[in-house]
């Protein structure tokens, strides 16, 4: 599915996807709580929607903004994954940071390496001039494929409070591994980047996001740095949809 775009021949869907995401967060909201609320035991209810209902058909066109490309420097996972997480972040965001640290190499172990699941990020730079500076420099990491490299000094414990100055990104870009450091530099400036940004950024507006980190798991919705057993258990409802699915003879996507 295309980048929403502002134009009013294409204003009505991203309307629609946006009040999609609004319900389906103040719903998995709610089971999150339930499920990890201290005074209540863990049910077995997914934190998933289910496949029907009035919902269902805006859920399906979230789950397309997966771009399953292998060419995708920004994502990790095989293309055919059963599940998709779109994560919408920046990288001055304290619980990105902390989802990046605490949930996320959990997930990849679980499921990215027994290829479950394939995992998309977005720039969605919303705290201003150096949350933009980073998410430019880590796509320009990612050009020399060490996103994930440069994604993961960024946030370890104690980086953002060094800011995302000039020298500071090099620094990080050093770290990660990225081998040509004045093409580094000139990427992160470069159009390309700001309009790489700029489309994430414009996708996360397009479907109501507001806030980060903000995730998508085969287009149900899921907001903020939930704990791990919250995403474990998107994910297997997620890729138990999705082999029912198949079974029935449909692709399962």
């Amino acid at each position: 599915m295309p980048t929403p775009t502002r134009s009013s021949s294409s204003a009505t869907k991203p309307v629609l996807l946006g009040l999609a995401v609004v319900i389906a967060a103040g719903l998995l909201g709610f089971v999150s709580y339930r499920a990890t609320a201290p005074d209540s035991p863990a049910s077995g209810t997914p934190v998933t929607a289910t496949t029907g209902g009035p919902d269902a058909d805006l859920y399906r066109e979230l789950a397309a903004l997966a771009r399953r490309d292998a060419d995708d420097k920004l994502a990790q996972g095989r293309t055919d994954a059963p599940v998709v997480l779109i994560e919408y972040a920046d990288f001055q965001c304290g619980y990105c940071g902390k989802f990046a640290r605490d949930t996320e190499p959990e997930l990849i172990k679980r499921y990215v390496e027994d290829g479950t699941l394939r995992i998309e990020w977005r720039n969605f730079p919303i705290f201003g001039e150096a949350s933009e500076a980073a998410a430019r420099a880590s796509w320009a990491a990612g050009q020399q494929d060490r996103f994930w490299a440069f994604h993961r000094a960024a946030y370890a414990e104690g980086a953002k409070e060094k800011g995302f100055g000039t020298a500071r990104l090099r620094a990080l870009a050093r770290q990660a591994g990225v081998k040509d450091l004045d093409r580094f530099a000139r990427d992160t400036e470069s159009t390309r980047a700001a309009e790489a940004v700029g489309a994430d950024r414009e996708q996360a507006y397009g479907i109501g996001a507001s806030s980060t980190p903000s995730f998508l798991v085969n287009g149900r919705p899921l907001a903020g740095a939930q704990p791990t057993a919250v995403f474990v258990q998107a994910i297997e409802a997620a890729a138990a949809e999705a082999a029912n699915v198949g079974s029935a003879g449909e692709p399962a996507k």
